[in-house]
């Protein structure tokens, strides 16, 4: 049988690997605009994610109610903040609006995504 300070450390160990793992993945910390949002017809989607992102595998894209890709420029993410994602928006019509997000952060992990805005 185990001591009981053996097993406190072994589940500290694990409790704190857990930790590590979960801190791993690009999450969204900030979403303009956010979701469920309503708002003027605006330039460009913007997240900012908790982790840096792999600019070659991560992406937006906005897609209206039909489910046509509005946005015609490629995402990107900032060279001077890798935790900053945008993609640019030509004129939106009122409607509903998709934005679809996958991000690999730097160490590999992919999460993804999607919320809805609303253009009045």
């Amino acid at each position: 049988m185990l001591s009981s300070s053996l097993m406190r450390g072994a589940l500290a160990l694990a409790l704190a690997g857990t930790a590590h793992i979960a801190l791993a993945h690009a999450l969204p910390k900030l979403q303009n605009p956010g979701p469920g949002a309503t708002v003027s017809a605006p330039h460009e989607v913007a997240i900012d994610f908790g982790e840096a992102l792999e600019p070659t595998f991560s992406k937006l894209i906005v897609t209206n109610a039909q489910g046509t890709q509005v946005n015609a420029a490629k995402s990107t993410v900032d060279t001077n903040d890798r935790k900053h994602m945008s993609v640019a928006l030509p004129d939106l019509a009122p409607g509903i609006y998709k934005v679809q997000w996958t991000a690999v952060a730097a160490d590999g992990h992919r999460t993804q995504g999607h919320y809805n805005f609303t253009v009045k």
